[in-house]
């Protein structure tokens, strides 16, 4: 039975491994992601029931490491160079000079590659096995980074080495780096999570290949091309492009559409050619490498200090150009973000004909004084969207009009504001589609609805499907098990679980779900003193501002913002139907206002030992209590845990009595 059971483990890594490679690699895939997904879960299956069955190259383990608290140190045997830059033709043809007179009676061949602007690494593998990765770090010591690039499906695990070669030991060079799309996608998640964003494709690679999390990386889907043998052990080549051509044999994504040239000539139209269509491609680059194929050759010539004599980087320079703005049209992201784009004439640009680009925002159309009508420069160097840059304001039209940002939003109608120190203006409408994703991941926040399972991650899934199309949906989910348990990395517990979790986020207490709903300046002590304020969704929806302004710590913008928000046709259709699916609209704790702590005022800072802070708030809050975000004369009691800050300082001034953690125990009567 044992003997069956391994038989088909290894079929079903053949298999894998096979599909992989046609889909990762060579762009070809020959079955679909659900079959690849059935036969995928079969395997772990298998290996989850023989651990010990389990092996380093198995598809399975390409996320399979644990975090890691630090990256160890790689003394590279052969160092990872770096080249030198040339800036014009010119630079070229002296390049070609010094390479001639040195290789003097020799004919000399190029390799042309596309510079492809990720971050290098080396691969190693010993028997074919992939057992360590690689950064270049300095080009001597770099950082292992095996886990993380395990996570990436273009690189082989295993390599096809043919049965008639010996391949003990090898060593290649590859750059990592993450496409314009996923670069997109990867912002996007990052604005509405409120995580920082990256500033281009290059440090959105390197930021998610130095994750201490595996995981995180694997989520972010990083692709590699290799682009050269680092050393080689049991079979030798004799050129470069001999090298890359066996790359393609074991099974690697190498360097893509390189050409070799026999002159300097055919390598300055190779380099003309890339850059009439590199802006159309998938990924960025940022110039040409020009290589001397002849490994030979590279030997004579050897490198300086710093970088190899026998290859140089082209660099493309940015190019600017003039064009009509036709139109500022309006854009709405995921966060609820207004984003000016201009219509424009189309210009050809680094390769490719340009239509749009981004303003950014209120503020830089301000700035540089930008119009409908106006003649416009605009660039694109190293940028995956166009930007204008400036105007051209002696082709300004006569009777042209500055640009105003519109009050209202475009997709959905509903009001826009612009928040203090902010240049974004946003969406408020909380049944906005273009919203919607961030909307529904503060919503099922711990802090918020508290449901379990419902990350950001599965939450993007369930709006590709169409499973959601509103916060209400998400309470209908149970209607869509079978189809919920289809989905990648979902089973039947795991759905069950989040079911459970939806149904038991029904009954929580009234202020989760005013917090939930995401009203500007309404946090959760805010959410929390409404609902003990109103006792009901339905008495606070009937509250007057006069009424509202009442409650204790609420100011005019507060105020405004909860009665333009409540007072929303999109809030109350929301509110309606998720009545009608069950969501409890009630309070259901009320301030304990005979309590023990009647009519005193606490101030936490600090971390506790057993409680969190918002635990001891709660506890405070349900013996009569009130919790201040500040010392004063009128504060009782400062609750201090290590590494106070000032308001410690503060309450010593102040002569506020302060005590420890053991101390509020014994006043709770705990």
């Amino acid at each position: 039975m044992m003997d069956k059971v391994e038989k088909r483990i290894e079929e079903l890594r053949k298999i894998l491994n096979y599909h992989s490679r046609k889909y990762y690699i060579e762009d070809s895939p020959e079955i679909s992601d659900y079959e690849y997904d059935q036969l995928y879960h079969e395997l772990l299956d298998l290996e989850e029931q023989n651990p010990h069955l389990i092996t380093p190259d198995s598809p399975t383990q390409r996320v399979g490491g644990q975090a890691d608290d630090a990256f160890t140190k790689v003394l590279h045997e052969v160092k990872m160079e770096s080249l030198n830059d040339v800036f014009s033709i010119q630079e070229l043809y002296e390049f070609d000079q010094r390479v001639l007179q040195s290789l003097t009676d020799e004919k000399v061949e190029y390799v042309v590659e596309k510079k492809i602007d990720g971050l290098s690494v080396s691969l190693e593998y010993r028997n074919g096995i992939f057992v360590r990765g690689s950064t270049r770090g300095d080009g001597v010591i770099g950082e292992d980074v095996t886990q993380n690039l395990k996570t990436i499906r273009s690189i082989p695990l295993r390599l096809d080495i043919p049965e008639d070669m010996n391949l003990p030991y090898l060593e290649v060079r590859g750059e990592v780096f993450m496409s314009r799309e996923e670069f997109t996608k990867l912002n996007e998640r990052q604005e509405a999570l409120g995580q920082k964003m990256f500033a281009n494709p290059r440090n959105a690679a390197a930021g998610s290949l130095r994750q201490l999390d595996p995981s995180v990386t694997a989520s972010r889907k990083l692709d590699i091309f290799v682009f050269n043998i680092q050393r080689i052990e049991g079979h030798t080549v004799q050129t470069h492009s001999e090298g890359l051509e066996l790359l393609k044999v074991l099974g690697f994504k190498v360097s893509p559409d390189y050409k070799v040239c026999s002159t300097i000539y055919q390598v300055v139209e190779e380099i003309n050619a890339l850059g009439e269509y590199r802006g159309s491609l998938p990924y960025e680059t940022d110039g040409a490498v020009v290589k001397i194929n002849s490994l030979a050759q590279r030997e004579l010539l050897g490198s300086t200090s710093k970088a190899p004599r026998w290859a140089v980087a082209y660099k493309y320079p940015p190019e600017t150009k003039k064009t009509r703005l036709k139109d500022i049209v309006i854009q709405v992201g995921r966060t609820g973000a207004l984003t000016p784009n201009a219509v424009l004439e189309p210009v050809r640009l680094a390769g490719t004909t340009v239509s749009r680009a981004t303003l950014h925002n209120e503020d830089f159309i301000k700035e540089r004084d930008i119009r409908i009508g106006d003649m416009v420069w605009v660039r694109k160097a190293g940028e995956i969207i166009p930007e204008v840059i400036g105007v051209e304001f002696s082709q300004r039209p006569e009777n042209s009009e500055p640009f105003k940002m519109p009050e209202y939003c475009p997709v959905c109608g509903a009001p826009a504001v612009r928040e203090e120190q902010e240049a974004v203006i946003r969406c408020t409408g909380i049944e906005c589609p273009a919203r919607l994703f961030r909307s529904l991941i503060h919503f099922a926040s711990r802090d918020a609805m508290n449901i379990e399972g419902l990350g950001p991650a599965l939450i993007e899934m369930l709006l590709e499907k169409g499973f959601i199309q509103g916060i209400p949906d998400i309470y209908r989910l149970h209607e869509r098990r079978d189809e919920l348990v289809a989905l990648e990395r979902m089973g039947s517990k795991s759905v069950d679980n989040l079911l459970s979790s939806i149904e038991r986020s029904k009954n929580n207490d009234l202020s989760r779900l005013i917090f939930g709903l995401g009203i500007r300046h309404i946090g959760l002590r805010a959410a929390q003193l409404l609902a003990e304020n109103f006792k009901s969704m339905d008495n606070l929806l009937g509250a007057s501002e006069e009424e509202i302004r009442k409650v204790q710590d609420f100011g005019e913008k507060m105020t405004e913002s909860l009665v333009g928000f409540l007072r929303q046709e999109q809030t109350l259709h929301t509110l309606s139907q998720l009545r009608e699916l069950g969501v409890n609209m009630l309070s259901l704790t009320q301030r304990a206002e005979d309590g023990p702590f009647k009519g005193l005022t606490f101030v936490l800072t600090g971390t506790l030992p057993t409680y969190s802070r918002k635990e001891a708030s709660e506890m405070i809050e349900q013996r009569g209590g009130k919790v201040s975000g500040s010392v004063s004369k009128k504060t009782d009691y400062v609750l201090a845990g290590s590494d106070p800050g000032s308001k410690l300082d503060k309450a010593l001034q102040l002569g506020v009595k302060i005590i420890d953690e053991e101390t509020f125990i014994k006043m709770c009567d705990l």
